[in-house]
């Protein structure tokens, strides 16, 4: 059958991303203080994210900036306060709960950062790969069997331990063990929090490899959140930047080194140099604030070298890294953003003698 020449003319309309996050916020009272204390972590503010078929999203922040805050939420472990979760669409959270948990757990994996807590100790390697397929009645018991083999395969784990207890394994091996529960349900996202960060150095290449592989051959769209930055640059297509539980800037990974326009996110890359151009980091001075107590205006005002009142009065809107479609397709939330012709040199020699400055101005105060 052919279509009518007015149907064949309409554009495609664009696919749908599998995950996505609008105008979510995640507040929670804070574990100091005591019982009645009224203090609130902000962990996540605003955050909108896109997840796409097949692409690989890596997220990087110093500690605390929300990172595995978002990654729970992106999974349905965490429950925003407020804001949209979609998964191709549907708001997760107008779910029944029934629905919810189908859809998260049939068509979402997550690995977490230490799997030695992640995995039941009491379970074999074989209870463990099973326990997702149980829970969920996939296919018969049997079937159930045929896949346990196959994931272990899968993630190059030999039959011979699948009768063995986490506490038998080495820490590499309870991670592939964890990745391929995370699969079993052959799920279109998997969300990989420090997912490396507890292993030996020896071993978090091969770990890192077989993500790779595994979302290469399974067609996986895959979240990498990790506080090593250079890794998240090689692995990802695009790299999210957030401070204090805000994004606030995107990048294609191969631009995110020289062309990104957030100041925090030169920053950030230029304290991990290559060994080919090594140079300073960009010195941050000032105070770094509080998620209980977030300042106004842009968070990342307080260590900013840019900052003025502008950046104190409001938080700046997202906005495109290029007017051209072509060269660039990232964007950013600065009222003072680095231009993307200039170099991390140049920004370590502005970021110093504007923090001279500020320390000679403060010497004049006191006297």
């Amino acid at each position: 059958m052919t279509l009518s020449p007015v149907l064949s003319a309409l554009p495609a309309l664009p696919a749908l991303p599998v995950l996505s996050v609008a105008d979510v916020h995640v507040v929670h009272r804070a574990r100091t203080g005591g019982p009645f204390s009224r203090d609130r972590v902000y962990a996540l503010t605003g955050a909108d994210l896109e997840i796409a078929a097949g692409e690989t999203v890596g997220v990087v922040g110093e500690s605390g900036c929300g990172k595995s805050t978002l990654a729970k939420v992106l999974v349905g472990v965490r429950r925003p306060t407020s804001g949209t979760v979609s998964f191709h669409g549907r708001d997760l959270w107008t779910m029944s709960a029934a629905e919810r948990r189908a859809t998260i757990g049939q068509h979402t994996g997550m690995v977490f950062q230490d799997p030695s807590t992640a995995l039941n100790r009491r379970l074999t390697v074989r209870g463990i790969l099973r326990d997702p397929l149980d829970v969920h009645r996939r296919g018969t018991p049997a079937a159930r069997e045929e896949r346990v083999r196959e994931l272990m395969a899968l993630v190059g784990l030999p039959k011979v331990l699948a009768d063995a207890l986490p506490g038998q394994l080495s820490g590499g091996q309870r991670q592939r063990v964890a990745i391929a529960r995370a699969l079993a349900l052959e799920p279109e996202l998997i969300v990989a929090d420090e997912p490396t960060s507890a292993l030996d150095v020896s071993v978090r290449a091969q770990i890192l490899n077989l993500l790779l592989d595994l979302k290469s051959r399974l067609g996986l769209a895959l979240v990498f959140v990790s506080h090593d930055i250079q890794t998240v640059r090689r692995m990802s297509d695009r790299v999210v930047t957030m401070y204090l539980g805000r994004i606030v800037e995107e990048s294609p990974a191969d631009e995110v080194l020289g062309r990104a326009r957030h100041p925090y996110t030169r920053a950030l890359f230029s304290a991990t140099p290559g060994l080919l151009d090594p140079i300073d980091p960009i010195p941050l001075v000032g105070p770094v604030p509080s998620a209980t107590r977030p300042p106004s205006g842009c968070p990342f005002r307080t260590r900013c070298w840019k900052a003025d009142a502008d950046c104190a009065a409001t938080m700046p809107d997202f906005r495109a890294a290029s007017d051209d479609p072509v060269s660039g397709t990232g964007r950013y939330r600065c009222h003072h953003p680095v231009r993307d012709d200039q170099s991390t040199h140049d920004l370590v020699t502005q970021a110093a003698q504007a923090a001279q400055a500020a320390q000679a101005a403060q010497a004049q105060e006191r006297r």
